[in-house]
């Protein structure tokens, strides 16, 4: 597994102006906004009360830039081996004091089981859930200050993936410059030197696992998917139930003689549910199924107890049978007989 940050698009036609309300957070006075102070000075000359003298200062306020990135929920994305359009969710909020564009790329861990496939950012149409609602971006367009928005990191789930694996991801935010609807601003860096008559710009984010560091204009958080798949395992046996000679008394396996085929599936500890269990089973050319004896699901491990089900295929010479959910720690049987040609 390589570790890379994945940077998913530049400017999408779909970015969107939308922000969810949030309580007044410590963003401070507006970015740009002048503050004013004005004095004035009274004396008098010989007894006589002179003109005031007065003065003012003007300056202008910079513009603070800080972000967090929080994974929503607190619990890893439960998911099954192949599943596609996995959600993990995260709450961005605009602690700036100015409204601001946020760059959105993914970092997917080196260190854990598996990668994600085709991960897309969707921005949530304000329930907090994914859903058909929600609209694909690449990056927060005018996310006003103090304002949040939800972001859903939506990918698929390899088949390989195994139950108990995990997979980590981060989504990092990176503060642009707002103030221009559908574009992307450019990134926001820290104004060098002395302070100017003008905006300068201050980065003060906090560094977080997977971003630039602090004061990079950028913050990040992990969240995880968690696979719960079944484990499950078959075996196949056979036993001689009787032959035309020695009966039911230490059959032998000669042609006549009657045998009884056990399938068992087993589904491991701690695993998920497996469901839509079938289990088809192409006979061998020298058996013919035993009609008379019929066929039987949802046995136990011995196969016995068991129910009439399944079918019979002549023409493909083939046993085909539904068995119901197996769960952690269930085994289900399928068991019919032949006879040896």
């Amino acid at each position: 597994m390589t570790h890379r940050k994945q940077l998913l698009g530049a400017v999408s036609a779909f970015a969107l102006i939308a922000f969810t309300s949030s309580p007044v957070l410590a963003a401070g006075t507006a970015a740009g906004s002048s503050i004013t102070n004005n004095v004035s000075v009274s004396f008098d000359v010989g007894g006589v009360t002179q003109t005031a003298v007065t003065d003012d200062d003007t300056f202008t306020v910079d513009r603070r830039v800080d972000v967090t990135v929080a994974e929503v929920g607190g619990a890893a994305t439960s998911v099954a081996p192949g599943s596609t359009a996995q959600a993990t969710t995260f709450q961005v909020t605009n602690l700036s004091n100015d409204t601001v564009d946020f760059n959105l790329s993914l970092v997917q861990s080196a260190t854990d089981d598996f990668d994600i496939v085709s991960p897309v950012f969707y921005l949530d149409d304000g329930d907090g859930v994914f859903d058909a609602g929600d609209t694909i971006v690449t990056y927060l367009d005018e996310i006003a200050a103090d304002a949040s928005v939800v972001v859903h990191v939506v990918g698929n789930i390899p088949i390989t993936a195994t139950n108990g694996q995990t997979a980590d991801v981060t989504l990092v935010a990176d503060a642009h410059a707002g103030g221009s609807a559908s574009a992307l601003g450019t990134e926001l860096t820290a104004t060098a030197g002395a302070n100017t008559a003008g905006v300068d710009t201050v980065l003060a984010d906090a560094a977080a696992s997977g971003d630039d560091g602090a004061n990079q204009g950028d913050h990040a958080d992990t969240d995880s998917y968690v696979v719960a798949g079944a484990v499950v395992t078959v075996s196949k046996t056979s036993s001689i139930i009787e032959d035309p000679v020695n009966g039911t008394t230490n059959p032998k396996a000669i042609p006549g003689a009657t045998i009884q085929y056990c399938i068992t599936v087993s589904n491991a500890s701690g695993a998920a549910t497996a469901t839509d269990v079938a289990v088809n089973d192409v006979l061998p050319a020298d058996v013919s199924y035993l009609a008379a004896f019929g066929i039987f699901v949802d046995g136990d491990a011995s196969c016995a107890s068991g129910v009439a089900g399944g079918t019979y295929d002549g023409g493909t010479h083939e046993i085909d049978a539904s068995l119901s959910d197996i769960a952690a720690t269930e085994t289900r049987s399928v068991y019919f007989r032949v006879t040896i040609d």
